[in-house]
């Protein structure tokens, strides 16, 4: 009986997370009306902290319903690699001398490249740096991208709904984008060791489907932005021209390829990341400051999901197996909206007899769908704490990235079906 309850709490909280999730606009709107209580408007308007939130909120329910010991227990029997993951990462790949050597090669591309720079740049940070992170992993993919292209395009000069356009291709193109390896994509690493999926097999099924798609989003968004992005010029900061010496460069990279390497070795990432840390204390006038508080942030969202989503599975499990191959795709495209895509690809990986087209189906609709909604990919809460500042009221909105994203999933989705 006590089970029963627990899962329809969590399932109830899970619901509310998701409400709270669309709501966050909103809330941040109260923090300017109302300003007596703008610190907890804000608070609770900061759209990564709502899992983190709620889960702390189911926590306690467990303790209320079960015993603290159970609630415990189950807090502490989660698997919170990816969040650790993410934290890490997004803080190395953030840093100044990885990302301005990474400028520096798209800035030399796109002055290349017949079309005017600021748009070849644009069209660059949301076309091939996704696609590198089928080498990077996507969340140092989405936080090197996001913090190119803040400047360019996430810019109060710059309309809402072309804003949101290109949040939506950028979301998309880095979830698909992932797929060239077998390694990168969260939601294709739940399910390659158990069906035997490596780089080989993932490129020849899915990468270069996804490179298509992601060159046909971007240069949408690319055409969208042209007249917007006139007379736009990278960050004196961000110019190719800074000095940085070579031996800072050379150990920031092998650090970050270090670091991706044990992706699935805490222990050994987060040493990693401890000599990171030291090393750039110890050569900060070639730092800026780290992004500790974003990445953080981040972290706590993916962990609440970890723990919420942990109890969905009752529900979420019948559901996807009982699905034929082609409505599999499209039911996976639309829960990976309202969950996590790599839980709804590992659910997947625990059914008995799924057939290969079943498998193709459910991962080709999971990582399609990764752009629609903030919870829908693990990296799409480091591009929110790194572009929200762009939109209006510092705030993403999720039916603005829902609509954003839209066109960018249906190429995504076209693409992997009839391709």
């Amino acid at each position: 009986m006590e089970h029963t309850t627990i899962q329809t709490i969590a399932a109830t909280l899970f619901a509310l997370a998701l409400v709270h999730t669309f709501a966050a606009k909103q809330f941040e709107r109260l923090s300017h009306r109302y300003p007596r209580h703008a610190g907890l408007f804000h608070l609770l308007g900061e759209v990564e902290v709502v899992f983190g939130f709620w889960a702390i909120v189911l926590v306690l329910a467990m303790a209320v319903v079960a015993g603290g010991g159970p609630a415990l227990q189950y807090a502490e029997s989660r698997n919170y690699t990816e969040p650790l993951f993410v934290f890490v990462v997004m803080v190395v790949a953030a840093s100044r001398p990885i990302l301005l050597t990474v400028v520096a090669v798209v800035d030399r591309l796109a002055r290349l490249s017949p079309l005017p720079t600021p748009l070849a740049t644009a069209w660059l940070g949301l076309a091939a740096v996704p696609l590198l992170g089928s080498l990077i992993t996507e969340p140092a993919a989405m936080t090197i991208a996001a913090l190119m292209l803040a400047p360019q395009i996430f810019r109060p000069q710059v309309p809402e709904p072309v804003k949101y356009l290109a949040l939506g291709v950028l979301f998309v193109n880095v979830s698909i984008g992932g797929t060239l390896t077998s390694y990168a994509a969260p939601p294709v690493l739940m399910v390659a060791q158990t069906w035997n999926w490596d780089s080989a097999f993932m490129f020849a099924q899915f990468g270069w489907k996804a490179a298509i798609a992601v060159l046909i989003n971007a240069t949408v968004a690319a055409w969208a932005l042209r007249q917007h992005l006139a007379g736009v010029a990278l960050p004196k900061d961000s110019s190719p021209a800074s000095g940085m010496p070579l031996t800072v460069v050379a150990v920031h990279i092998a650090l970050l390829a270090g670091i991706v390497l044990m992706a699935h070795h805490p222990v050994a990432f987060l040493a990693l990341f401890l000599m990171f840390m030291g090393y750039t204390q110890a050569y900060d006038k070639h730092q800026s400051p780290p992004i500790l508080k974003e990445a953080l942030l981040v972290a706590f969202f993916l962990a609440g999901l970890v723990v919420l989503g942990g109890m969905q599975a009752w529900w979420l499990q019948p559901l996807v197996s009982s699905l034929e191959p082609l409505a599999l795709f499209f039911g996976a495209l639309g829960l990976t909206a309202i969950t996590d895509n790599a839980a709804l690809t590992y659910l997947g990986s625990l059914i008995v007899g799924i057939s290969d087209e079943s498998k193709y189906m459910l991962v080709a609709g999971a990582v399609a769908g990764g752009g629609l909604t903030v919870i829908a990919n693990a990296p799409n809460p480091a591009g929110v704490a790194l572009l929200k500042r762009g939109f209006a009221d510092e705030t993403v909105s999720a039916g603005g990235l829902l609509l954003g994203a839209l066109g960018p999933t249906l190429v995504a989705a076209a693409a992997f079906m009839l391709l």
